[in-house]
């Protein structure tokens, strides 16, 4: 073990204690990748544990189908074992390492950070615009709510917390990466990447060993992939929505999306119907995505409610939630940005989503959104694992 390890040596000892029982056993080979990377190896040190851990997408076929699962003598919970190796990785991978600690608070970080990124947000609108236009109704003829807060105000403001958060990114993803190339690291070929892409965007093993995951009890269903696929996509969308607005923007010098036009608007126009459609993609886009990000996760929180307990590690509950909950309140307040655009009620809401909004980002490395980025590191690593490594396990 690294005597820089953040993971502590009893819990180290206890995922080799899993592991050795579990290579042994190996009736669960089928059900997820993490099985047939776990037979790729005789030992297990804390790298091999970390990469295995965050392989594991909690799918929880694995503790009902073991017989040496609670009340067995050997007691092996294997979802939960890795759940906390996985919050123990996030610290260890966190970047500024001071910051590592937020993991353990993330639910109290959230709101604290969110509150404050209002104060700011408000502070920034105030100090470009004034109380009047804070407080004043605009037309889309006028910018709407680019008239409370300017495009350039904006962007300075999101993208100084953008580079920020980009950067934790990246310092992390490759602190994971170098932490488990173990002593011989084949290079990523373009066949392992496009393979990792795939299960990423797939959800692939979310389907447990064929009919989904045993969660939020032991009867397997894809109604778990199917929230995480609304969620997903819907940040996709979104994320999409706001690089096509900026494109339109800068390159073809499209000021702010228009609303989306009504079929009134378009009849007997010939011409306009495309040309509009088309300067309100990023409105399309951020609408569709808004309806993932709002399905998505009160679907998520709601199956977390009836979860089974014993395959919980309760310390990430205020991350999972707070995560979930700030998601939901960006496309709910985005909706409602919207609709009151040309209102004296879109200061306040665009005070409210811009905070949140600038929230979900700022704590994004250091609670539930960074799973995501060591997940696929972990399914690249097993792609070129697979292509390189022997196991005597199947695929």
């Amino acid at each position: 073990m690294s005597k820089h390890s953040n993971v502590s040596p009893e819990l180290v000892q206890e995922g080799e204690r899993i592991m050795r029982i579990c290579n042994a056993c190996r009736y669960c080979e089928g059900f997820c990748a993490v099985f047939p990377a776990m037979e790729r190896r005789l030992t297990f040190e804390e790298s091999d544990l970390n990469y295995l851990a965050n392989l594991c997408h909690n799918c929880t076929e694995c503790y009902y189908a073991c017989q040496y699962a609670p009340p067995q003598e050997f007691e092996l919970n294997f979802p939960k074992t890795l759940a906390e190796i996985r919050l123990e990785t996030y610290r260890k991978y966190a970047w500024p390492g001071m910051f590592a600690e937020l993991f353990h608070k993330n639910g109290l970080v959230t709101g604290v950070v969110t509150a404050a990124s209002m104060i700011v947000v408000l502070a920034v609108i105030l100090g470009s615009g004034g109380p009047a236009s804070f407080l004043a109704a605009h037309s889309d003829v006028k910018g709407a709510f680019y008239a409370v807060m300017s495009h350039e105000a904006m962007v300075v403001t999101f993208g100084i917390v953008a580079v920020l958060i980009a950067t934790a990114f990246a310092i992390g993803f490759v602190r994971f990466w170098k932490d488990t190339e173990g002593k011989a690291a084949p290079a990523v070929t373009p066949g392992a990447f496009v393979q990792a892409l795939s299960d990423t965007l797939l959800l692939r093993y979310l389907d447990g060993a064929e009919d989904g995951c045993a969660y939020p009890d032991e009867t397997p269903s894809n109604v778990r992939r199917r929230f995480h696929h609304a969620t997903f996509y819907g940040f996709a969308l979104c994320f999409a929505a706001t690089a096509v607005g900026t494109v339109f923007h800068y390159v073809l010098g499209w000021e702010g999306p228009p609303p989306i036009p009504t079929v009134a608007s378009l009849l007997g126009r010939p011409g306009a119907p495309q040309l509009e459609l088309l300067r309100s993609l990023p409105v399309i886009l951020g609408s569709l995505g808004g309806i993932g990000l709002l399905i998505g996760p009160a679907g998520l929180l709601w199956l977390k409610t009836r979860r089974n307990s014993l395959l919980v590690d309760h310390r990430q509950n205020g991350m999972d939630a707070g995560f979930l909950v700030l998601l939901f309140l960006a496309s709910l307040t985005g909706f409602m940005l919207t609709a009151l655009r040309e209102t004296t009620f879109s200061g306040p809401v665009m005070v409210a989503h811009l905070g949140i909004v600038m929230g979900l980002f700022l704590t994004m490395p250091y609670g539930k959104f960074v799973h995501g980025i060591y997940r696929f590191g972990a399914l690249l690593r097993n792609a070129v694992e697979k292509s390189t490594m022997p196991t005597l396990g199947s695929e």
